[in-house]
Order: C-alpha cells, then sequence, then structure tokens
C-alpha cells in the first residue's frame, strides 16, 4: 500500500495523509475522466464467438491511465484514486475483471485505490450496458507545479513519448470506420499487430506515464521540463495550446516520429479520413509531449529511454502572436508522413 494510504473497505470515505508520503508545502491536483465509446467495442467483443482476452479488464487501465496522465502534466504525483462503475443489472464476473484492470492500473501509476462506488440502475441502463469514471487526486510541491510558463521560450525543444496505440479516445470514428470497412474484428488486423485479432488490437490500453516521468520532474534541481501535454481529445492541435504561454506556438515535423500503422489503417479503411482530422481526433503515435529547455533535451530523453519510453524530438517551440488554437501548432509535412508508408 502507497505510504499514506489509510483505507477502511466498507466505510463511506478515504483518508491519506500528505505528510506520511512525503510532502512539504503541497497542492493538490484532481482529475477525472471516462474511457468514452470504447467501452461499447469492448461490449461488442465480449458477445464475438472468440472473446478477446483482454476486453473489459483493458478498460480499467484505461480508466486510470486517462486521469493520472491528466495530473502528471501538471508535476503532480499520483497518490488516490477512486472508480464509479454504473450498470443497468450487475455482472459480477464482468465488474471483477474491471476492478482488477484498475487495480492494475493503479500499480502501474503508483497510487492507491482508494475506494468506490457500484451503482446498479436497470432503468438507466440497458440489460448489457455500464459505465465507468474514475476520480484521481495527486501532489505537487508549490515550486514544482507545470507548466512553468514563465521559463518557456522559442527555441525549447518538443519531445514525443509514444503511445500504445488508439489510447481512449476517437473510439466513435474507429467503430464507424470498422463498420462501413466492413472489418472482421475478430479476425487479424489488416495492418502489422503484435496482437491476435483487429479488436484486440484496438482495445490495447493507454500507456501510463507516470513511473517514466517522475523521477525526471523531481530530480534535484532544473529537470529542463517546463511543460507537459497529455495527447487526448483533440490531438496535438487541442492539447498543446493548453500548456504554452502567450506569443508561443509549437512547431513539429510529422515525419519525426513513426505513425503507428493502426492509424494509417484507420485513415485509408474507409471513406478517407482527411490527414488534419485525423490529427485533431487521435494521439497519431504520440501520447504524451514535453517542452523542455535545449540544453536539458539530450539529457530528458536519455533518462526517459532509460525508463522504457520510446522518445523522438519532434519540435520546436516558435514565436505566435495568434491566440486561435489551430494557429499554434503547425503540423508540417503531416501529409507526408500518412504517405511514407
Amino acid at each position: 500500500m502507497l505510504q499514506g494510504a489509510d483505507v477502511d473497505l466498507g466505510g463511506f470515505g478515504g483518508l491519506f495523509d500528505l505528510k506520511a508520503a512525503g510532502f512539504k508545502d503541497p497542492l493538490l491536483c484532481a482529475g477525472t475522466d471516462g474511457v468514452g465509446t470504447k467501452l461499447k467495442l469492448a461490449q461488442v467483443a465480449a458477445t464475438l464467438p472468440h472473446r478477446p482476452s483482454n476486453g473489459h479488464h483493458t478498460l480499467g487501465i484505461d480508466l486510470v491511465a486517462m486521469s493520472v496522465n491528466d495530473i502528471i502534466v501538471q508535476g503532480a504525483e499520483p497518490l488516490l484514486f477512486l472508480d464509479y462503475y454504473a450498470t443497468g443489472h450487475l455482472s459480477v464476473a464482468e465488474a471483477a475483471d474491471v476492478i482488477t484492470g484498475i487495480a492494475e492500473g493503479c500499480k502501474l501509476s503508483g497510487c492507491a485505490l482508494l475506494g468506490g462506488e457500484t451503482a446498479e440502475m436497470p432503468s438507466l441502463y440497458a440489460h448489457g450496458d455500464y459505465d465507468l469514471a474514475g476520480f484521481a487526486v495527486g501532489a505537487v510541491e508549490r515550486d514544482a507545479v507545470l507548466p512553468a510558463l514563465h521559463k518557456q521560450a522559442v527555441g525549447d525543444v518538443l519531445l514525443g513519448l509514444a503511445s500504445s496505440g488508439v489510447h481512449s479516445n476517437g473510439f466513435s470514428l474507429v467503430r464507424r470506420v470498422v463498420q462501413e470497412a466492413g472489418a472482421d474484428l475478430a479476425g487479424p488486423a489488416p495492418y502489422a499487430s503484435a496482437h491476435a485479432s483487429l479488436v484486440e488490437d484496438l482495445l490495447t490500453p493507454t500507456r501510463i506515464y507516470v513511473k517514466s516521468l517522475l523521477p525526471v520532474l523531481q530530480r534535484a534541481g532544473s529537470s529542463g521540463v517546463v511543460a507537459l501535454a497529455h495527447i487526448t481529445g483533440g490531438g496535438l492541435p487541442g492539447n498543446l495550446p493548453r500548456v504554452l504561454g502567450d506569443g508561443l506556438g509549437a512547431q513539429l515535423d510529422c515525419t519525426a516520429w513513426e505513425i503507428p500503422p493502426v492509424f494509417r489503417w484507420l485513415q485509408r479503411a474507409a471513406r478517407p479520413v482527411r490527414p488534419y482530422e485525423m490529427a485533431r481526433t487521435f494521439n497519431l503515435g504520440l501520447g504524451m509531449v514535453l517542452v523542455v529547455k535545449p540544453e536539458a533535451a539530450a539529457a530528458v530523453a536519455d533518462a526517459l529511454t532509460a525508463a522504457g519510453e520510446r522518445v523522438w524530438r519532434v519540435g520546436t517551440i516558435v514565436p505566435c502572436a495568434s491566440k486561435e488554437e489551430a494557429e499554434r501548432v503547425q503540423l508540417d509535412r503531416l501529409y507526408e508522413a500518412f504517405a511514407a508508408h
């Protein structure tokens, strides 16, 4: 159990002792999220003749990932997590599979599963349907809060960390493409994949970046990291501006990293999706982007590589007078990146 957690199963609330966890002058940071319509894909997968081995379990990991990745962006260490599971009719086996995944996600992010709630509401949810929400709370020392807007400058380096795939955004489009392409979810993926079936590949859980990022952020002295962006719904154009100071934009070379085969297939499998629409919907292979001072970029990249991340130098911070989201992120050579394979 994480030091500081005081869990009493069956109680009405959970306690956490920040002092016992080693914080001196902390600020609390909280985040909440769900897994979107990826739920529908897992529910369809459960009806297939050859059910995937990673179905509902991976959704539990996704649920934790979406919140803990958000609060690490503020520089905060995730400390505790709570879940909310709502269904029309409780399937104990299904719920247990989800909770097992949540527990695994908490282990991967180093936080305590402090509690949760299960609600059975047959008048609200159809038989077989359920919904998930997650809530993470972390802490960060007052002088280590990110983004550090006052430290950002033109010429800062953008480092991208590889995603594990689609993560948990854009599944309305994913499901539409699967349907329009007539793809067999139970069959092999129509692109290079390590998974046995298309549905298993699509259900690959969101990568959790906490344990690789925390040592870098907490390194004695300045690590050189001045911002982090979790690339979720809205993609690179929608998430990078959220962590940049006024007058600054991001210029990325889209051929600088590897766009996973799943995104190339989604772009071409049915009615072609414009590359920019793909970039506004999906992570395109980058689950997290760091803004790093130039003199620290190589050391940060080396540390993250040693921690098991795939790291690319994907761009730089440039001057930008516009406050319009679409104009603050330049996606250079985006069409070439999709046409490359």
